[in-house]
C-alpha cells in the first residue's frame, strides 16, 4: 500500500503527582484549552478532555506519526511549564509519571466521550485510584500495585 492510513482512538488518563488537587474549576477550564490546542498542533482531534481536582482524561485520535509516548510526555511537559507560569500556587504543579492509556472502538466513542463530560459524578462516590483500577481492569491491563501510584 504506497499510503499510510490510521484512525487509534484513545482515551488517555493521568493525574497530578501525589493527587494533589490543583486543578480548581477555573484552572481546568483554561488547562483543558491549552491541552486541546497542544494535540491539535500535534495532529490529533481531540473529542473530549475533562477531570476533577486531581486528574485528566483526553478521548483523543493518534496521529499516526506519532508514538503514544512522546505524545504524553511532550503534554505533561509543555501544561506543566504552562500550569506553573499562570499563578504562584501552581508553582509546586507536576504531573505523575505515568498514565494510563486505553484504545478504544469507534463504536464506543460516544460513551467515553460521555463518561468525560460526566467526570465530576463518579467521583462523588470513587476516588482516582479505584477509577483508574476499574479501567486497567476492564481494558484487561494487568498491573502492580506497588507501582500504580509512585
Amino acid at each position: 500500500m504506497p499510503q499510510s492510513l490510521a484512525k487509534n482512538y484513545i482515551h488517555l488518563v493521568f493525574s497530578t503527582q501525589d493527587r494533589r488537587p490543583f486543578l480548581t474549576h477555573g484552572t481546568r477550564t483554561d488547562l483543558f484549552a491549552y491541552v486541546t490546542n497542544l494535540l491539535k498542533n500535534m495532529d490529533c482531534a481531540v473529542f473530549q478532555i475533562g477531570g476533577v481536582e486531581d486528574h485528566i482524561h483526553i478521548l483523543f485520535s493518534l496521529d499516526k506519526n506519532i508514538a503514544l509516548s512522546k505524545l504524553v510526555n511532550d503534554l505533561k511537559t509543555n501544561s506543566s511549564k504552562w500550569l506553573k507560569s499562570k499563578s504562584d500556587n501552581l508553582i509546586e504543579f507536576a504531573w505523575q509519571h505515568g498514565y494510563g492509556a486505553f484504545s478504544v472502538s469507534q463504536s464506543d466513542i460516544e460513551s467515553v466521550k460521555e463518561y468525560i463530560q460526566n467526570q465530576p459524578k463518579p467521583h462523588e462516590k470513587m476516588s482516582f485510584q479505584d477509577e483508574l483500577r476499574a479501567l486497567l481492569n476492564r481494558y484487561e491491563i494487568g498491573f502492580d500495585e506497588r507501582y500504580l501510584w509512585g
